[in-house]
């Protein structure tokens, strides 16, 4: 089911035209741009969220995780949540195109994967060398093989997983600024400091704090708010501007996108960095606030309410004070954490502290589309803690249908090189698999 969606996504990641966006009625240069109403907009198209409806999933039963227990209270690695061996990888239901898919998304991440720490407590760098030096060689007729020779199903903790979906979204946008785009997309501003807290305590090692330096006080970086009321104005960090804050909004979220320019060009951006302020998911304020009706907890929902509520929908956006800050890129993309381009259908955003960046993840969950082979390439401010993962489903609309309305559940199995939790366990050092003959 999902290489069928994914076909589809790469013809749309080819075509220069299958997203376009029509951009909102034009509003007065300088001012701040609030969403309007849908009916307020004669002469333009519905928004877009009402013509891509949330693919609707299809049913499947999870498989049963390994005994095991919750996180406990207080752990922030894999290493000490508790592992447990998994099932034989050659036993799990893969599909060979899942596979070969997973195979070309690990073979990619391999550079990355050798040389970076990895915080989960998991592996070194050296562990995955024997499996990158293979998948180099290895062909996609012989992807589930691959897998089942040098990898071993780990569990971590109780094993239930939770998945959301994420994809590269399309927007209207303008390098410059005028008529209907007003809201500026911006570049990581020169005075963003960020602080390694290690270098000061080892308690906190591999914390991080992000802010800016005020006299010889070191504060807080400006909020959303702030910086939408034009914190940042006249400072040359303009990259681009966008037609619809709401979209915009969204495609922050997401960490990438495409700007479809005026002459018809697309401009593709990339996360350079945040602001240090904490993420807060709006859905779920709207939620606890009892703002969705049933069948609205949707991406597509939560924008339409926004759109529909003006002022009090862009208060409920600036009450995520995160705010994310792009690049322009010119290269293969969208580029996830790792530092390598993710792959529709393939990649997943993971919290590296439970999952290691370039480790592949088998899901089995409760909607079809979520299930098989995946790999970890990619990180997100709401995806923490063990077993949450982001499915990452490529551009266009298909990809837009499907992520705006993914929430599946289920098991997940972390794939680790063989012999992994034999050590982490205390028992003998990892052993080579055997050459196929």
């Amino acid at each position: 089911m999902k290489r069928l969606i994914v076909a589809g996504l790469t013809a749309s990641l080819l075509s220069a035209c299958s997203n376009a966006i029509v951009p909102a009625a034009p509003q007065p240069v300088g001012s701040r741009p609030v969403a309007p109403r849908p009916q307020q907009q004669p002469g333009y198209p519905a928004p877009r969220e009402s013509t891509v409806p949330v693919r609707q999933p299809t049913p499947s039963t999870p498989m049963a995780p390994m005994p095991g227990q919750p996180v406990p209270a207080g752990v922030t690695t894999a290493a000490a949540a508790g592992l447990f061996a998994g099932p034989p990888i050659a036993s799990l239901p893969i599909p060979a195109d899942d596979a070969a898919a997973a195979l070309g998304a690990f073979r990619t991440s391999c550079t990355a994967l050798i040389r970076r720490t990895d915080v989960s407590g998991l592996t070194r760098g050296a562990d995955w060398q024997p499996a990158c030096d293979a998948a180099r060689q290895a062909s996609d007729r012989d992807a589930p093989a691959f897998f089942a020779r040098w990898f071993e199903a780990v569990q971590i903790a109780d094993g239930k997983a939770f998945a959301t979906g994420y994809y590269e979204p399309e927007i209207a946008g303008s390098r410059t600024r005028g008529g209907a785009y007003q809201t500026p997309i911006y570049a990581k501003p020169k005075d963003l400091v960020e602080v390694e807290l290690g270098q000061f305590s080892d308690d906190l090692r591999g914390k991080r704090i992000r802010g800016r330096v005020d006299g010889q006080k070191f504060i807080p970086y400006y909020d959303r708010t702030q910086i939408e009321e034009g914190a940042l104005a006249g400072r040359g960090l303009e990259l681009a501007y966008a037609a619809d804050p709401v979209e915009f909004f969204f495609l922050q979220i997401q960490g990438s996108g495409r700007l479809r320019l005026p002459d018809g060009g697309v401009m593709r951006i990339g996360y350079d960095s945040q602001n240090g302020r904490e993420y807060t998911g709006i859905g779920a304020l709207m939620r606890q606030r009892g703002l969705l009706t049933p069948g609205q907890a949707s991406m597509q929902g939560l924008m339409g309410w926004i759109r529909n509520n003006g002022q009090a929908g862009t208060d409920l956006m600036r009450e995520n004070k995160s705010f994310v800050f792009f690049r322009e890129l010119t290269g293969p993309g969208p580029l996830g954490a790792l530092g390598v381009p993710v792959v529709g259908g393939a990649s997943v955003a993971a919290d590296p502290k439970f999952i290691p960046l370039g480790a592949p993840v088998f899901l089995s969950m409760d909607r079809a589309d979520a299930n098989g082979l995946w790999i970890a390439q990619d990180t997100g401010g709401a995806i923490k803690g063990a077993n949450r993962v982001d499915t990452f489903w490529g551009a266009g609309d298909a990809a837009r249908a499907t992520a705006g309305g993914m929430a599946a559940r289920g098991t997940a199995f972390v794939l680790l090189p063989v012999g992994t939790l034999i050590r982490l366990q205390g028992g003998m050092p990892r052993v080579e698999p055997a050459p196929l003959p």
